[in-house]
């Protein structure tokens, strides 16, 4: 990891001259912390938890699905790992599963919310159970899981927060409500977790990717597919180029990264950032 050295001299006029200095920082390590990531056996859950893991947590996994091959992955970078099949939108469940990582590894250091389902459809023909359905498990998920960290966090004065909301938690787009509404719901929640917490060493911040291939992602390239009738290439030029400038997916790793990067001492005093790794998306 590089960072930079901040120095000022002054001249002989006594104004300062400010220097800039590259340095090399050792591994960054999060030894003896632990890390619930939520929705973590594929996509962007996996791969953040993998990233941490990288740098020495101990992952508490939830998801559905292969549990056994993703588990794998993060364990081979050395570090313990606990499962949890928790629903997400179900509040006893969301309990039972802070209470298990407190069981495991005596409390949740790292918190990611990144748990979230998807459904399109136009606001009059929305399906009022997938409505609920979504609200409860991308936003009212996150509201559950950091009202139970947040004690022990604050007990350490330590503690990160981190919130994967979406592009759509600051743009909209059609026929996307209830997860328009969610994710603008969780950069609001990082907001305020952030000020609640800003005289502790817990902080809040969300992560707000634009298009990241994942196996959401993937379905709708292949509903574009199938109802345009053309290939699977083509449907993922046009996703990419209605939206994203670089034509470029966001990747899990990097995602991972920019977690990894909240855990760190540079940023420490970030608080309530909704930053956006969306290609160029709202710059627009």
């Amino acid at each position: 990891m590089v960072s930079f050295a901040f120095f000022a001299h002054f001249s002989r006029s006594s104004r300062p001259v400010f220097i800039f200095q590259a340095r090399k920082d050792h591994h960054m390590s999060l030894k003896g912390k632990t890390a619930l990531v939520t929705g973590s056996t594929s996509g962007i859950g996996l791969g953040i938890a993998i990233e941490l893991a990288r740098q020495g947590a101990h992952i508490v996994m939830n998801g559905f699905g292969d549990v056994d091959a993703p588990r794998r992955q993060i364990e081979a970078c050395g570090v313990q790992t606990a499962y949890h099949g928790a629903d997400m939108s179900k509040p006893a469940e969301i309990e039972a599963m802070m209470a298990f990582a407190a069981e495991k590894f005596g409390g949740v250091d790292i918190l990611v919310n990144n748990a979230g389902i998807q459904h399109v459809s136009p606001i009059e023909s929305f399906p009022t159970e997938r409505w609920d359905a979504i609200i409860a498990i991308n936003l009212s998920s996150a509201f559950h899981t950091t009202r139970l960290a947040i004690p022990h966090m604050k007990q350490k004065n330590w503690g990160r927060i981190i919130n994967i909301a979406s592009v759509h938690g600051l743009v909209a787009s059609r026929d996307k409500s209830a997860y328009v509404a969610a994710k603008h719901g969780i950069v609001g929640l990082t907001k305020v977790t952030a000020l609640e917490l800003a005289t502790t060493g817990v902080t809040a911040n969300a992560i707000c990717p634009g298009w990241v291939l994942t196996p959401l992602v993937q379905k709708q390239i292949d509903a574009r597919a199938a109802a345009e009738k053309i290939s699977t290439e083509q449907a993922t030029r046009e996703l990419l180029g209605e939206k994203e400038p670089s034509l470029q997916f966001t990747t899990p790793e990097q995602l991972g990264a920019m977690a990894v990067f909240f855990c760190s001492a540079a940023a420490a005093n970030v608080r309530g950032q909704a930053w956006a790794n969306d290609g160029g998306w709202t710059a627009q």
